[in-house]
């Protein structure tokens, strides 16, 4: 079993920046990150693909960017120009390999594999 493990989180004032982290035990066909915020649905952030492919929903475009390290293990999201409404709890997901095709990276049932999550809280 694919174990993901959450860091980075914390508090920062808008416009302040921070780093998520996500360890994984083994490696993923496609990694993202979603966000919940209190009384919401969870929603995809951002994704990367094997072939390190990104996807980002348009309310963080321009503002995070997803990463790997080389050995695809270690997922980053580097959050940028941080706004109250990313105030959420994050998770780290992934996609073990699976014959079936990948339609959405954006989409919590394209994921198998989920963290703990790690909060964000931005403050006006």
């Amino acid at each position: 079993q694919v174990r993901l493990v959450e860091s980075g989180g914390g508090s920062v004032e808008a416009g302040g920046s921070l780093r998520l982290s996500c360890a994984a035990s083994a490696w993923n066909t496609c990694m993202g990150w979603f966000r919940q915020a209190p009384g919401k649905e969870r929603e995809g952030v951002a994704a990367i693909r094997s072939d390190r492919t990104t996807f980002y929903s348009d309310s963080v475009k321009g503002r995070f960017t997803i990463s790997q390290d080389v050995a695809k293990t270690t997922l980053y999201l580097q959050m940028n120009s941080l706004k109250p409404e990313d105030t959420a709890m994050y998770y780290c997901a992934g996609r073990p390999p699976t014959k079936d095709l990948l339609f959405n990276p954006l989409k919590e049932y394209e994921y198998k594999v989920w963290g703990q999550g790690t909060q964000v809280t931005v403050s006006s």
